[in-house]
């Protein structure tokens, strides 16, 4: 397997739609420390680092027995794009390969990491990044025109177009390609499917309480 992937858990301290949602009680731990257990028995990981301005969160890493760095202001502010933000994870994480996961994404299972690791190291060398999606199959769209069906002759959900999004729940990537492109997305990626339920992601607080009636059943 390929040696020195680094796991960059993002936590910052002030989320917008979720209060704290990262470190708010969630199946009596919270979602930070769930993604912390799960990654610790994925077995291809070589370290996990919480990138944070959050003291609770650098207080749960030094807990947990791993590596931290403590976010710069700008880049745990609104003013700062994903893009930058991914560049400023890039440029502060020393590893030669780097698996961004988000903590708003508590359903994905450990044989699916391991699934999707094994996937990364089979085409590393043919893409220049593996990232999770979902199916999109919804009849969309944009400035009162459809994107992705004839209004006039809709077809079942079924049939609409393979139509793919990102959901962030895994991404993987060489650092020098995320520090390049300032993105966790490379020029030539490849997609690993999640269905609906690992690729869930929370966003508002019905997401939060959906999800964790959910990991009560699953995990």
């Amino acid at each position: 397997m390929t040696k020195n992937i680094t796991a960059v858990i993002p936590i910052r301290d002030d989320s917008q739609r979720v209060k704290n949602k990262n470190l708010r009680p969630f199946n009596k731990k919270n979602l930070l420390i769930h993604k912390i257990e799960k990654l610790k028995k994925i077995k291809y990981i070589d370290e996990i680092i919480i990138n944070t301005d959050s003291k609770e969160a650098i207080k749960i890493a030094k807990d947990c027995k791993i590596s931290f760095w403590k976010r710069d202001k700008y880049f745990a502010s609104s003013s700062c794009t994903n893009s930058e933000f991914w560049g400023h994870i890039a440029d502060t994480t020393d590893s030669e390969h780097i698996m961004f996961t988000n903590c708003t994404s508590p359903l994905v299972k450990i044989e699916t990491y391991n699934a999707f690791l094994e996937k990364y190291e089979k085409l590393k060398n043919v893409n220049d990044s593996i990232n999770t999606v979902t199916d999109e199959k919804q009849f969309l769209y944009l400035d009162n025109k459809a994107l992705n069906f004839n209004p006039k002759k809709a077809p079942n959900s079924q049939n609409l177009p393979n139509i793919v999004k990102l959901n962030f729940a895994i991404n993987v990537l060489p650092k020098k390609t995320m520090s390049e492109r300032k993105s966790v997305i490379g020029d030539n990626p490849d997609f690993f499917k999640l269905d609906e339920i690992e690729g869930f992601d929370i966003d508002t607080m019905y997401d939060f309480e959906f999800a964790e009636h959910l990991h009560k059943k699953i995990f």
